[in-house]
Protein backbone atom coordinates (compact mmCIF):
# COMPACT_ATOMS: atom_id res chain seq x y z
CA UNK A 1 0.00 0.00 0.00
CA UNK A 2 1.34 3.51 -0.88
CA UNK A 3 0.96 6.22 1.02
CA UNK A 4 0.96 9.49 -1.56
CA UNK A 5 3.59 12.64 -0.67
CA UNK A 6 1.82 15.67 -0.57
CA UNK A 7 2.47 17.42 -3.69
CA UNK A 8 5.29 20.02 -4.36
CA UNK A 9 4.84 23.68 -6.10
CA UNK A 10 3.45 23.70 -8.89
CA UNK A 11 1.86 26.01 -11.06
CA UNK A 12 -1.95 25.47 -10.47
CA UNK A 13 -4.69 26.08 -13.05
CA UNK A 14 -6.41 29.32 -13.24
CA UNK A 15 -9.75 27.54 -11.94
CA UNK A 16 -8.17 26.55 -8.86
CA UNK A 17 -6.77 29.69 -8.16
CA UNK A 18 -8.82 32.30 -6.14
CA UNK A 19 -9.05 35.93 -8.28
CA UNK A 20 -7.88 38.77 -5.97
CA UNK A 21 -8.13 41.58 -8.23
CA UNK A 22 -10.10 42.84 -11.48
CA UNK A 23 -8.50 45.48 -13.27
CA UNK A 24 -10.53 48.86 -13.20
CA UNK A 25 -10.20 51.86 -15.40
CA UNK A 26 -8.72 54.95 -14.14
CA UNK A 27 -6.39 56.09 -11.49
CA UNK A 28 -8.19 55.28 -8.73
CA UNK A 29 -8.40 51.45 -9.42
CA UNK A 30 -5.82 50.64 -6.29
CA UNK A 31 -7.52 52.69 -3.23
CA UNK A 32 -10.90 50.65 -5.01
CA UNK A 33 -9.29 47.41 -4.76
CA UNK A 34 -7.70 47.68 -1.57
CA UNK A 35 -9.84 50.25 0.55
CA UNK A 36 -12.72 49.49 2.91
CA UNK A 37 -14.79 51.67 0.53
CA UNK A 38 -14.62 49.90 -2.43
CA UNK A 39 -17.74 48.47 -2.96
CA UNK A 40 -18.51 52.32 -3.09
CA UNK A 41 -16.51 54.22 -4.99
CA UNK A 42 -17.25 51.11 -7.59
CA UNK A 43 -20.44 51.69 -7.67
CA UNK A 44 -20.07 55.41 -8.26
CA UNK A 45 -18.35 54.53 -10.59
CA UNK A 46 -20.39 52.50 -12.43
CA UNK A 47 -23.25 55.46 -12.40
CA UNK A 48 -20.79 58.05 -13.95
CA UNK A 49 -20.50 58.65 -17.74
CA UNK A 50 -17.62 56.61 -19.15
CA UNK A 51 -14.57 58.36 -20.81
CA UNK A 52 -13.23 55.49 -21.57
CA UNK A 53 -12.69 53.73 -25.24
CA UNK A 54 -13.81 50.14 -26.06
CA UNK A 55 -10.29 49.34 -26.26
CA UNK A 56 -9.55 50.06 -22.89
CA UNK A 57 -12.26 48.78 -21.53
CA UNK A 58 -11.64 45.13 -23.21
CA UNK A 59 -7.86 45.36 -22.04
CA UNK A 60 -9.22 46.50 -18.49
CA UNK A 61 -11.92 43.62 -18.64
CA UNK A 62 -9.13 40.91 -19.48
CA UNK A 63 -7.18 41.35 -16.44
CA UNK A 64 -6.93 38.81 -14.07
CA UNK A 65 -4.54 38.62 -10.78
CA UNK A 66 -4.91 35.10 -8.90
CA UNK A 67 -3.17 33.56 -6.06
CA UNK A 68 -3.57 30.01 -4.26
CA UNK A 69 -4.37 31.29 -1.13
CA UNK A 70 -7.16 33.66 -0.20
CA UNK A 71 -6.93 36.63 2.24
CA UNK A 72 -7.18 35.33 5.53
CA UNK A 73 -7.68 31.73 4.50
CA UNK A 74 -6.28 29.67 7.58
CA UNK A 75 -5.87 26.20 5.74
CA UNK A 76 -4.24 27.11 2.79
CA UNK A 77 -2.10 24.34 0.55
CA UNK A 78 1.59 23.82 1.24
CA UNK A 79 1.84 22.75 -2.48
CA UNK A 80 -0.23 25.67 -4.01
CA UNK A 81 -0.71 28.70 -1.68
CA UNK A 82 2.24 30.79 -2.85
CA UNK A 83 1.47 30.72 -6.36
CA UNK A 84 0.28 33.18 -8.12
CA UNK A 85 -0.81 33.56 -12.17
CA UNK A 86 -2.07 37.34 -14.33
CA UNK A 87 -3.92 37.22 -17.41
CA UNK A 88 -4.11 40.17 -19.51
CA UNK A 89 -1.09 41.10 -18.29
CA UNK A 90 2.24 40.56 -16.23
CA UNK A 91 3.88 40.02 -12.95
CA UNK A 92 6.03 42.76 -11.62
CA UNK A 93 7.32 41.32 -8.37
CA UNK A 94 6.36 39.40 -6.28
CA UNK A 95 7.41 38.98 -2.05
CA UNK A 96 6.56 35.96 -0.20
CA UNK A 97 7.28 36.36 3.68
CA UNK A 98 6.79 34.44 6.90
CA UNK A 99 4.93 36.85 9.08
CA UNK A 100 8.22 36.54 10.86
CA UNK A 101 10.24 37.94 8.00
CA UNK A 102 11.39 35.26 6.53
CA UNK A 103 11.51 35.31 2.35
CA UNK A 104 10.44 32.80 0.55
CA UNK A 105 12.31 31.98 -2.77
CA UNK A 106 10.41 31.84 -6.05
CA UNK A 107 10.42 31.52 -9.53
CA UNK A 108 8.35 33.55 -12.52
CA UNK A 109 7.93 31.73 -15.57
CA UNK A 110 9.36 33.36 -19.04
CA UNK A 111 6.11 34.74 -19.92
CA UNK A 112 6.11 36.66 -16.67
CA UNK A 113 2.79 35.91 -16.03
CA UNK A 114 3.38 32.86 -13.46
CA UNK A 115 5.45 32.74 -9.93
CA UNK A 116 5.13 29.78 -7.44
CA UNK A 117 7.98 29.41 -4.56
CA UNK A 118 10.45 26.93 -5.21
CA UNK A 119 9.68 24.81 -2.86
CA UNK A 120 6.62 23.58 -0.63
CA UNK A 121 5.96 25.66 2.30
CA UNK A 122 5.97 25.28 5.99
CA UNK A 123 2.63 23.51 7.64
CA UNK A 124 0.45 25.47 9.86
CA UNK A 125 2.87 28.75 9.26
CA UNK A 126 1.23 32.36 8.10
CA UNK A 127 2.62 34.28 5.03
CA UNK A 128 2.23 37.56 3.97
CA UNK A 129 2.34 38.18 -0.12
CA UNK A 130 2.78 41.06 -1.73
CA UNK A 131 2.03 41.05 -5.80
CA UNK A 132 2.93 43.91 -8.22
CA UNK A 133 1.63 43.36 -11.96
CA UNK A 134 0.91 45.63 -14.44
CA UNK A 135 -2.24 44.63 -17.23
CA UNK A 136 -1.40 45.24 -21.21
CA UNK A 137 -1.97 48.72 -21.17
CA UNK A 138 0.94 49.38 -18.37
CA UNK A 139 -1.33 50.00 -15.56
CA UNK A 140 0.69 48.98 -12.14
CA UNK A 141 -1.48 46.66 -10.10
CA UNK A 142 -0.82 45.83 -5.91
CA UNK A 143 -2.32 42.73 -4.10
CA UNK A 144 -1.44 42.29 -0.41
CA UNK A 145 -3.03 39.01 1.30
CA UNK A 146 -2.14 37.09 4.21
CA UNK A 147 -2.95 33.53 4.55
CA UNK A 148 -1.53 30.26 7.62
CA UNK A 149 -0.90 27.18 5.46
CA UNK A 150 -2.74 23.92 7.12
CA UNK A 151 -1.08 22.40 10.02
CA UNK A 152 -0.11 18.76 9.66
CA UNK A 153 -2.19 17.43 11.92
CA UNK A 154 -5.53 18.62 9.81
CA UNK A 155 -3.84 16.80 6.87
CA UNK A 156 -6.49 14.22 5.87
CA UNK A 157 -4.20 11.70 4.03
CA UNK A 158 -5.29 8.79 1.73
CA UNK A 159 -3.53 5.57 1.05
CA UNK A 160 -4.47 3.65 -1.40
CA UNK A 161 -3.83 0.25 -3.26
CA UNK A 162 -3.37 -0.88 -6.76
CA UNK A 163 0.30 0.73 -6.49
CA UNK A 164 1.24 3.15 -9.35
CA UNK A 165 2.49 1.01 -12.50
CA UNK A 166 0.85 -2.55 -11.01
CA UNK A 167 -0.57 -5.38 -12.89
CA UNK A 168 -3.15 -6.94 -10.95
CA UNK A 169 -5.68 -9.04 -10.78
CA UNK A 170 -9.67 -8.44 -12.74
CA UNK A 171 -11.10 -8.19 -9.03
CA UNK A 172 -9.03 -5.53 -7.63
CA UNK A 173 -10.62 -2.83 -6.61
CA UNK A 174 -9.40 0.43 -5.95
CA UNK A 175 -9.24 1.04 -2.07
CA UNK A 176 -8.19 4.28 -0.60
CA UNK A 177 -8.26 4.15 3.61
CA UNK A 178 -7.35 7.48 5.50
CA UNK A 179 -5.99 8.56 8.22
CA UNK A 180 -9.18 10.74 9.75
CA UNK A 181 -12.46 10.05 9.33
CA UNK A 182 -14.49 11.65 6.74
CA UNK A 183 -17.66 13.49 7.55
CA UNK A 184 -18.39 15.27 4.04
CA UNK A 185 -18.14 12.22 2.07
CA UNK A 186 -19.73 13.64 -0.86
CA UNK A 187 -16.80 15.77 -1.09
CA UNK A 188 -13.98 13.50 -0.47
CA UNK A 189 -15.68 11.00 -2.96
CA UNK A 190 -16.25 13.87 -5.43
CA UNK A 191 -12.04 14.35 -5.56
CA UNK A 192 -11.88 10.89 -6.33
CA UNK A 193 -12.54 9.53 -10.41
CA UNK A 194 -11.66 5.97 -11.63
CA UNK A 195 -11.62 5.33 -15.33
CA UNK A 196 -10.48 2.24 -17.63
CA UNK A 197 -9.88 2.51 -21.39
CA UNK A 198 -12.96 0.07 -21.90
CA UNK A 199 -15.54 2.50 -20.28
CA UNK A 200 -16.88 0.60 -17.63
CA UNK A 201 -18.53 2.82 -15.03
CA UNK A 202 -16.73 2.68 -11.47
CA UNK A 203 -18.80 3.58 -8.55
CA UNK A 204 -17.40 4.03 -4.94
CA UNK A 205 -18.92 2.18 -1.82
CA UNK A 206 -17.80 3.81 1.70
CA UNK A 207 -17.21 1.24 4.64
CA UNK A 208 -17.43 3.29 7.13
CA UNK A 209 -16.09 6.80 7.49
CA UNK A 210 -12.28 5.91 6.75
CA UNK A 211 -12.77 3.60 3.88
CA UNK A 212 -13.65 3.87 -0.14
CA UNK A 213 -13.66 1.17 -2.44
CA UNK A 214 -14.55 1.60 -5.94
CA UNK A 215 -14.80 -1.13 -8.71
CA UNK A 216 -17.32 -1.54 -11.79
CA UNK A 217 -20.36 -3.88 -11.89
CA UNK A 218 -18.26 -6.84 -13.26
CA UNK A 219 -14.82 -7.36 -12.86
CA UNK A 220 -12.57 -5.48 -14.65
CA UNK A 221 -11.78 -6.85 -18.44
CA UNK A 222 -8.11 -8.29 -19.42
CA UNK A 223 -5.53 -6.14 -20.18
CA UNK A 224 -7.33 -2.83 -19.80
CA UNK A 225 -5.44 0.58 -18.42
CA UNK A 226 -6.98 1.89 -15.33
CA UNK A 227 -6.40 5.50 -13.83
CA UNK A 228 -7.05 6.84 -10.69
CA UNK A 229 -7.40 10.59 -9.99
CA UNK A 230 -6.78 11.63 -7.23
CA UNK A 231 -7.70 15.71 -6.93
CA UNK A 232 -8.10 16.25 -2.66
CA UNK A 233 -5.91 19.11 -2.34
CA UNK A 234 -7.96 21.54 -0.36
CA UNK A 235 -11.35 19.73 0.09
CA UNK A 236 -12.34 19.69 3.50
CA UNK A 237 -13.53 15.99 4.62
CA UNK A 238 -14.20 17.14 8.23
CA UNK A 239 -13.33 19.41 10.97
CA UNK A 240 -9.81 19.98 10.75
CA UNK A 241 -9.33 17.34 7.68
CA UNK A 242 -8.21 18.88 4.96
CA UNK A 243 -7.08 17.04 1.51
CA UNK A 244 -3.65 17.68 0.32
CA UNK A 245 -3.24 15.04 -2.50
CA UNK A 246 -2.89 15.36 -6.15
CA UNK A 247 -2.34 12.57 -7.81
CA UNK A 248 -2.84 10.34 -10.82
CA UNK A 249 -2.00 6.69 -10.22
CA UNK A 250 -2.51 4.20 -13.24
CA UNK A 251 -2.30 0.29 -13.64
CA UNK A 252 -2.94 -2.19 -15.66
CA UNK A 253 -5.33 -5.63 -15.84
CA UNK A 254 -3.59 -8.73 -16.14
CA UNK A 255 -5.38 -11.49 -18.10
CA UNK A 256 -8.85 -12.88 -16.15
CA UNK A 257 -8.10 -15.45 -13.74
CA UNK A 258 -10.92 -17.14 -11.12
CA UNK A 259 -10.17 -20.21 -8.86
CA UNK A 260 -12.86 -22.17 -7.57
CA UNK A 261 -12.62 -23.98 -4.31
CA UNK A 262 -15.00 -26.54 -4.20
CA UNK A 263 -14.85 -27.45 -0.52
CA UNK A 264 -17.13 -30.15 -0.78
CA UNK A 265 -15.36 -32.05 -3.31
CA UNK A 266 -11.72 -30.43 -2.02
CA UNK A 267 -10.54 -28.96 -5.48
CA UNK A 268 -9.82 -26.26 -6.82
CA UNK A 269 -10.50 -25.33 -10.60
CA UNK A 270 -8.25 -22.49 -11.92
CA UNK A 271 -9.82 -20.70 -15.31
CA UNK A 272 -7.39 -18.55 -17.29
CA UNK A 273 -8.96 -16.07 -20.05
CA UNK A 274 -11.96 -18.90 -20.08
CA UNK A 275 -10.14 -21.96 -20.21
CA UNK A 276 -9.84 -24.82 -17.44
CA UNK A 277 -5.40 -24.24 -16.87
CA UNK A 278 -5.71 -26.99 -14.16
CA UNK A 279 -7.75 -28.72 -11.61
CA UNK A 280 -5.77 -28.64 -7.65
CA UNK A 281 -6.53 -30.70 -4.99
CA UNK A 282 -6.49 -28.57 -1.57
CA UNK A 283 -7.63 -29.07 2.23
CA UNK A 284 -10.06 -26.43 3.30
CA UNK A 285 -11.70 -25.50 7.01
CA UNK A 286 -12.63 -28.21 9.21
CA UNK A 287 -15.95 -29.03 10.96
CA UNK A 288 -16.16 -26.07 13.41
CA UNK A 289 -13.61 -23.98 11.76
CA UNK A 290 -15.04 -23.69 8.33
CA UNK A 291 -13.76 -21.90 5.59
CA UNK A 292 -15.94 -18.69 4.32
CA UNK A 293 -18.08 -18.73 1.38
CA UNK A 294 -17.66 -15.75 -1.53
CA UNK A 295 -15.58 -14.13 -4.11
CA UNK A 296 -12.35 -13.33 -2.45
CA UNK A 297 -9.89 -11.22 -3.40
CA UNK A 298 -5.47 -11.67 -3.53
CA UNK A 299 -4.45 -8.71 -1.40
CA UNK A 300 -1.65 -9.76 -0.12
CA UNK A 301 1.45 -12.65 -1.52
CA UNK A 302 3.80 -13.75 1.11
CA UNK A 303 6.78 -16.44 -0.33
CA UNK A 304 6.66 -17.34 3.25
CA UNK A 305 5.61 -16.47 6.77
CA UNK A 306 4.30 -17.92 10.24
CA UNK A 307 0.94 -18.68 11.38
CA UNK A 308 -0.12 -18.65 14.80
CA UNK A 309 -3.23 -19.46 15.77
CA UNK A 310 -3.70 -16.31 18.48
CA UNK A 311 -3.65 -13.70 16.38
CA UNK A 312 -7.02 -15.15 14.27
CA UNK A 313 -8.87 -16.32 17.74
CA UNK A 314 -6.85 -20.12 17.98
CA UNK A 315 -4.74 -19.65 20.83
CA UNK A 316 -2.72 -22.69 21.30
CA UNK A 317 -3.86 -24.41 18.21
CA UNK A 318 -1.49 -23.75 16.19
CA UNK A 319 1.92 -21.72 15.21
CA UNK A 320 3.35 -22.96 12.32
CA UNK A 321 7.09 -21.15 10.81
CA UNK A 322 8.37 -21.26 7.25
CA UNK A 323 4.39 -21.42 5.66
CA UNK A 324 5.37 -21.19 2.38
CA UNK A 325 3.34 -19.59 -0.88
CA UNK A 326 0.89 -17.44 1.57
CA UNK A 327 -1.94 -15.78 -0.43
CA UNK A 328 -4.23 -13.09 1.81
CA UNK A 329 -8.15 -13.55 0.94
CA UNK A 330 -9.34 -11.64 4.02
CA UNK A 331 -8.22 -9.44 6.71
CA UNK A 332 -9.05 -11.54 9.31
CA UNK A 333 -6.23 -14.12 8.61
CA UNK A 334 -7.72 -16.42 5.47
CA UNK A 335 -5.44 -17.81 3.50
CA UNK A 336 -4.52 -20.06 0.67
CA UNK A 337 -1.08 -20.95 1.19
CA UNK A 338 1.05 -24.34 1.06
CA UNK A 339 0.87 -26.60 3.73
CA UNK A 340 3.96 -29.00 4.29
CA UNK A 341 2.70 -30.33 7.85
CA UNK A 342 -0.66 -32.47 6.58
CA UNK A 343 0.03 -35.96 4.93
CA UNK A 344 -0.25 -35.47 0.78
CA UNK A 345 -3.39 -37.76 1.62
CA UNK A 346 -5.55 -35.22 3.09
CA UNK A 347 -5.20 -33.00 -0.33
CA UNK A 348 -8.12 -33.78 -2.46
CA UNK A 349 -9.89 -35.88 0.68
CA UNK A 350 -10.91 -34.21 3.07
CA UNK A 351 -10.80 -30.47 5.13
CA UNK A 352 -8.42 -30.27 8.10
CA UNK A 353 -7.53 -26.31 8.34
CA UNK A 354 -8.64 -23.77 10.59
CA UNK A 355 -10.45 -21.77 7.72
CA UNK A 356 -7.84 -21.16 5.27
CA UNK A 357 -7.33 -23.20 1.71
CA UNK A 358 -4.30 -25.08 1.65
CA UNK A 359 -2.28 -26.48 -1.46
CA UNK A 360 0.48 -29.42 -1.37
CA UNK A 361 3.68 -28.26 -0.76
CA UNK A 362 7.20 -28.82 1.30
CA UNK A 363 8.28 -26.01 4.03
CA UNK A 364 9.52 -23.23 3.27
CA UNK A 365 8.66 -23.35 -0.41
CA UNK A 366 11.59 -24.45 -2.28
CA UNK A 367 9.56 -27.39 -4.59
CA UNK A 368 8.87 -25.59 -7.94
CA UNK A 369 7.26 -28.62 -8.70
CA UNK A 370 4.43 -28.18 -5.64
CA UNK A 371 0.56 -27.07 -6.42
CA UNK A 372 1.06 -24.30 -4.05
CA UNK A 373 4.04 -23.38 -6.08
CA UNK A 374 2.64 -23.36 -9.21
CA UNK A 375 -0.46 -21.06 -8.22
CA UNK A 376 1.82 -18.61 -6.08
CA UNK A 377 3.79 -17.62 -9.42
CA UNK A 378 0.31 -18.23 -11.56
CA UNK A 379 -1.60 -15.72 -9.40
CA UNK A 380 -1.40 -11.67 -9.12
CA UNK A 381 -2.91 -9.42 -6.29
CA UNK A 382 -6.24 -8.85 -7.67
CA UNK A 383 -7.30 -12.41 -9.17
CA UNK A 384 -10.50 -13.75 -7.65
CA UNK A 385 -10.68 -17.10 -5.73
CA UNK A 386 -13.91 -18.23 -5.12
CA UNK A 387 -15.14 -20.16 -2.10
CA UNK A 388 -18.63 -22.63 -2.72
CA UNK A 389 -20.09 -25.17 -1.00
CA UNK A 390 -18.43 -24.80 2.53
CA UNK A 391 -20.33 -24.43 5.54
CA UNK A 392 -20.12 -21.44 6.34
CA UNK A 393 -21.67 -17.92 5.64
CA UNK A 394 -20.57 -15.85 3.12
CA UNK A 395 -17.56 -13.56 3.51
CA UNK A 396 -18.07 -9.53 4.94
CA UNK A 397 -17.44 -7.27 1.96
CA UNK A 398 -15.23 -5.17 4.01
CA UNK A 399 -13.40 -8.12 5.38
CA UNK A 400 -10.43 -7.80 2.51
CA UNK A 401 -11.06 -6.68 -0.58
CA UNK A 402 -14.38 -8.55 -1.13
CA UNK A 403 -16.99 -6.34 -1.95
CA UNK A 404 -17.99 -8.40 -4.85
CA UNK A 405 -20.06 -10.20 -2.28
CA UNK A 406 -22.30 -7.45 -3.10
CA UNK A 407 -24.87 -6.70 -6.04
CA UNK A 408 -24.67 -3.72 -7.80
CA UNK A 409 -27.87 -2.06 -6.14
CA UNK A 410 -26.18 -2.43 -2.63
CA UNK A 411 -22.78 -1.56 -3.92
CA UNK A 412 -24.23 1.80 -5.78
CA UNK A 413 -26.26 2.20 -2.16
CA UNK A 414 -22.72 2.77 -0.56
CA UNK A 415 -21.83 5.62 -3.05
CA UNK A 416 -22.52 9.43 -1.16
CA UNK A 417 -22.97 10.53 -5.14
CA UNK A 418 -26.15 9.10 -5.34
Amino acid sequence: MTVPRSPGASVPSLSRLTVIALAAVGASVLSACAGPHSRTASAARETAPSRTSSSEQQVATAFRLSTGAADGERHASVGGAGDVEVSGGKISSVALTTTEGQAVRGTVAADHRHWSPDAGLAYGTSYRLVVRASDEAGRARTRRLSFTTLAKDERLIGMFTPEDGSTVGVGMPVSVTFNKPVDDKKAVERGIRVTDDSGQQVVGHWFGDQRLDLRPQTYWKAHTRVTLSLRLNGVKGGADAYGTQDKTVRFTIGRRQVSTVDAAAHTMRVVRDGRTVRTVPITSGAPGRTTYNGQMVISEKLISTRMDGATVGYKGEYDIPDVPHAMRLSTSGTFIHGNYWAPDSVFGHSNVSHGCVGLDDVRGGGDPGQDAAWFYDSSLIGDVVVVEHSHDHTIAPDNGLNGWNMTWQQWQSGSALG
